[in-house]
């Protein structure tokens, strides 16, 4: 190569020249990187020192060592811009020459490719964050999951203000707390509405919103014994079955009916196992309530007969007759039913009986005294009784109760009336129904005076039974009136044998009643009478 071609410089150089088409596009290439070099160059020196490279002809070109810039974006994105602006040029210097479209398709090809990659790149990184979205949900709802409580639990450590309590409404701070019905309570305060005790056991009984100890709720719904006093037990088929009386309301187990239990007399109560009836020594018992008014021989019964015959007389149905009345046991009266040949007897138990054959009975003469062992010292007589009339005398059972003694004179009393007035062949319905009508009506001036229009027994008034009106002054019998009147108790036993008068189920005594009781509040008792007289039956 001739000398006079080359050109020498101090600095680094790049020379040559044109051999071949190889040679001539390798000098195409060097010369666009030498513009693109150029620019960036000359951007570079003229930010950094004020100074432009110096070039030597077309292709051949001195340039300075690059001085570090101070531009403040980072070395990558730097180099990033600078081979996107070199491709660019070179995309452009290409598509001005027949062969530049595969350079073209290339670059096409790698942008292509450099998409697609980003894509990947951002779904790899929406899934990662999906996952991640998806991790933190279960996370929460694990942790909520973990956090419910159950109906009944004990927690610790919960922090101030967390929970508020429903039984003293305050704050549960650190420490255990209940849950229950959707309200949270200190353990102290989580209480019995019953005993109002705290509920330490893991069951207990809900009333509605009212919390219970099981035993104290057990005492107050499941039903006891008025007999023995224990919990009245389930029958075969788990139910509770018991025995309730229809006017006490005594429930008691169904087995007491048939273990022997003493029943009372009187009042038809079962004797509980912390009481003690007595006995009155004819297989009879009676409790001490019936017993306080009890009589007990037939001298004290005389007072109440003699007030019970003033009743008679106040409504102008006069016994002329001196009917004897005595107090009896049970096997006397027994007796005297067997010899008897007219009337209808209560079964199973008869009380008292009006008499009309000639008998000899037994009556109590004496009161016998109360002991622990049960009645003692009574003394007896028999007695004769002749007919002289109609009647030979009424018998009722000694150490029943003032009311319901009276109640069976004035039952008997107007049997003897019926028959002394020529009431005759009368059906047992009729004469057993007027005659428990007479019973309840008087029953009624003892327990609830003035309540009708027959006057008590103790006032003045214009009421009778025949067609003459004539003044009706009776008193009451003198047990009452010493006492000063009748007790509480006494009133309620009234009431009750009103209640088994009306509520009788008899044809005789219990239908014959309703019908006989219905004829005389809508006729009167006197064209109630009247009717019977003259036809045997009811009014309608």
């Amino acid at each position: 190569m001739p000398s006079s071609e080359i050109n020498h410089i101090s600095q680094p150089c790049i020379y040559g020249h044109a051999l071949s088409s190889h040679t001539e596009r390798k000098s195409r290439f060097m010369k666009w990187l030498s513009k693109f070099f150029k620019s960036s160059a000359d951007n570079r020196g003229v930010a950094a020192s004020g100074q432009r490279p110096q070039f030597l002809g077309d292709e051949n070109m001195v340039w300075r060592a690059p001085i570090r810039s101070l531009d403040d974006r980072t070395r990558v994105n730097r180099q990033k811009e600078e081979l996107d602006r070199a491709i660019a040029l070179s995309m452009a210097e290409d598509i001005k020459r027949p062969n530049g479209n595969r350079w073209q398709t290339k670059i096409d090809e790698d942008l292509a490719g450099n998409r697609w990659q980003t894509k990947i790149d951002e779904e790899l990184a929406g899934n990662r964050w999906q996952t991640k979205i998806d991790e933190d949900l279960a996370r929460s709802l694990n942790d909520d999951f973990n956090s419910a409580y159950p109906p009944y639990s004990q927690r610790e450590h919960y922090p101030q203000g967390y929970r508020m309590c429903a039984g003293c409404k305050r704050e549960i701070g650190y420490g255990n707390y209940l849950g229950c019905m959707g309200s949270f309570f200190h353990p102290e305060c989580f209480c019995c509405h019953a005993c109002r005790n705290p509920i330490t056991e893991h069951e207990f009984s809900l009333s509605g919103n009212d919390t219970y100890h099981k035993s104290c709720f057990k005492e107050l719904t499941h039903p006891k014994c008025e007999v023995c006093h224990q919990f009245i037990p389930t029958n075969g088929v788990g139910l509770i079955e018991y025995r309730c009386h229809p006017f006490w309301s005594q429930r008691y187990c169904p087995s007491h009916e048939h273990d022997n239990t003493a029943r009372c007399c009187s009042c038809e109560r079962l004797e509980s196992w912390s009481t003690r009836y007595i006995s009155l020594g004819d297989g009879r018992s009676i409790c001490l309530e019936c017993m306080e008014s009890a009589i007990m021989d037939t001298g004290d019964c005389q007072p109440l007969y003699h007030a019970i015959r003033d009743y008679y007389e106040g409504m102008n149905m006069r016994v002329d007759q001196q009917i004897p009345m005595l107090l009896v046991e049970r096997q006397a009266l027994n007796e005297a039913i067997e010899g008897e040949k007219l009337g209808f007897h209560h079964m199973p138990e008869t009380r008292g009986l009006c008499l009309s054959e000639e008998q000899t009975v037994t009556s109590i003469q004496r009161r016998p005294r109360v002991e622990r062992r049960g009645l003692v010292g009574i003394r007896t007589q028999p007695q004769k009784l002749s007919r002289k009339c109609e009647v030979t005398a009424i018998l009722v059972l000694y150490g029943l109760p003032r009311l319901l003694t009276g109640a069976i004179l004035a039952h008997e009393l107007m049997h003897g009336w019926l028959r002394l007035n020529g009431f005759r062949n009368l059906k047992p319905e009729v004469e057993e129904g007027i005659c428990q009508v007479l019973s309840h009506l008087w029953l009624e001036s003892e327990v609830m005076p003035g309540t009708r229009n027959n006057p008590p027994l103790t006032s003045t008034s214009t009421w009778s039974y025949g067609s003459t009106s004539v003044p009706s002054t009776s008193t009451a019998s003198s047990s009452s009136s010493k006492k000063g009147g009748k007790s509480s108790v006494e009133t309620k036993l009234g009431e009750f044998f009103m209640h088994q008068i009306a509520h009788d189920a008899s044809p005789a005594y219990g239908g014959g009643y309703r019908s006989a009781m219905k004829a005389v509040n809508e006729y009167g008792l006197r064209r109630t009478l009247d009717h019977i007289r003259f036809t045997g039956t009811f009014p309608e």
